[in-house]
């Protein structure tokens, strides 16, 4: 069974270039405009391999999506990747003590991307 991977990011290019990326190498994959978007769509799924989101967003950002995430004893312990343009030592704690499990600067490489993922789910 493949490999479900929710991806959230206001951007749409973005979104669709994760998507592309991870659909050529047979991951599965939901996207969501936003950490309320991701929310929903995460409570909605029967399971889910990883999350990747943004940090800067609109109605919800992404380290409180993470923090709301992990409050729920389902997704606990599932993989949550912060893909972000932030890459300052101050962000990346405030993501850590959410519940990050790993974080990619933009831009990114399709292959950082995919090294990355198959770490956290493989």
């Amino acid at each position: 069974m493949a490999k479900q991977i929710l991806v959230i990011d206001d951007s749409a290019a973005i979104r669709q270039s994760i998507t592309y990326i991870l659909n050529q190498e047979g991951y599965e994959t939901t996207e969501a405009v936003d950490g309320q978007d991701g929310l929903s769509k995460l409570e909605a799924s029967a399971h889910l391999d990883c999350v990747i989101t943004d940090v800067n967003m609109p109605n919800m950002d992404g380290i409180t999506f993470i923090r709301k995430a992990r409050e729920n004893p389902k997704f606990k312990f599932t993989p949550i990747l912060v893909l972000t343009t932030e890459s300052q030592g101050a962000k990346m704690n405030e993501g850590k003590e959410a519940g990050a499990t790993g974080w990619i600067v933009k831009p990114f490489s399709a292959d950082k991307l995919l090294a990355v993922v198959k770490k956290v789910v493989e």
